[in-house]
């Protein structure tokens, strides 16, 4: 049975702060939030929905429920370069001539030869080859997927970039940017230290979820850690993430986050004892499920992290061969 397409919402979280609830077409994530901050005259709006052919209706939708317009927004911060968070940044600074601000984005990965590998699809299949994924169902999955649409209007130029410190005005006071890489490195979180409000993006949810973005930095694990422990001494009150209801608690979901992290690597250190395999061979026991179409570059990028991560540790090795790379767990 296919589900029933949601539709843009607003509601009021706080005096001077509303959740845009903005539909996303992708089985299990139904939706992703934007936050519309009160600033003057004007609105701060943080983060935009996935790009669509009525999405920006959808976005118009959920502020007109809330009393808000587009045209109030004066400035666009995104908290990360995925679709689902600044997909629709082009259009909307089209509209509004407002100013957008995000964080600067990695160089591409680079082949052998020097070249850029920089759309999704590379990286996908990057992950497959390495992963022992067969050739002919790469092909099957490239064929599936070489014409679906990106997500992104247009990739834009941020007018600023949001490195730690930068400061985002408010009628709610002053946000500070706070750098949290291991999502995708271009994370960033948004603090207001006076009421204890956090932005989080996608870096801490409201239920235990992990994603790592794989091939732009050598350890999203460990960057993502770190970005936990940066968070977490903040002491926020109140998280505003960009998937679900706001949540409270901050500090036991990002315990939550380390206690799931460790068990992923123990079960990937479990998996490899019975000798060398693939990412392919491990993840269905690392994740308790079988690999398919639609979690296999999730699951398997994932697995990559932590097989890398557990690398630098000394505590695997690859060896390359014929159908992708094969990791050994290392003895103490």
């Amino acid at each position: 049975m296919s589900r029933q397409r949601e539709l843009g919402r607003g509601e009021r979280v706080l005096p001077g702060l509303w959740r845009l609830r903005l539909p996303l077409p992708w089985p299990g994530v139904p939706h992703c939030n934007a936050w519309a901050i009160a600033a003057g005259d004007g609105i701060v709006l943080v983060d935009t929905g996935m790009h669509e052919p009525d999405s920006m209706a959808q976005l118009e939708r959920a502020m007109d429920q809330v009393g808000l317009r587009l045209e109030q927004v004066h400035l666009l911060v995104c908290t990360h370069a995925h679709s689902d968070h600044w997909g629709q940044a082009a259009p909307i600074r089209d509209r509004t001539l407002c100013d957008f601000w995000m964080h600067r984005r990695p160089e591409p990965p680079r082949d052998e030869n020097g070249g850029e590998r920089s759309s999704a699809l590379a990286r996908r299949i990057e992950v497959a080859r390495q992963s022992g994924v067969p050739e002919a169902a790469i092909k099957a999955f490239v064929e599936r997927v070489k014409d679906m649409p990106s997500g992104v209007a247009r990739e834009i130029e941020p007018d600023r970039e949001l490195v730690p410190g930068v400061e985002v005005e408010t009628d709610l006071g002053t946000w500070i940017v706070y750098e949290t890489p291991g999502h995708t490195p271009s994370h960033i979180c948004l603090f207001q230290a006076e009421r204890r409000l956090l932005i989080s993006g996608d870096h801490v949810l409201g239920r235990i979820s992990l994603f790592f973005d794989y091939g732009y930095t050598p350890d999203p694990v460990s960057e993502f850690l770190g970005s936990l422990h940066r968070v977490d001494v903040l002491d926020a009150r109140l998280a505003l993430s960009g998937h679900g209801k706001p949540f409270v608690d901050v500090h036991g979901h990002i315990e939550g986050n380390r206690k799931l992290v460790g068990e992923r690597i123990e079960a990937t250190l479990t998996a490899l004892a019975a000798g060398p395999r693939t990412a392919l061979e491990i993840a269905p026991e690392i994740y308790g499920e079988p690999i398919s179409f639609h979690n296999g570059a999730w699951l398997l990028t994932q697995t990559l992290c932590y097989l890398h991560h557990l690398e630098l540790a000394g505590r695997t090795r690859k060896e390359p061969d014929g159908s992708g790379e094969r990791w050994s767990a290392i003895k103490p």
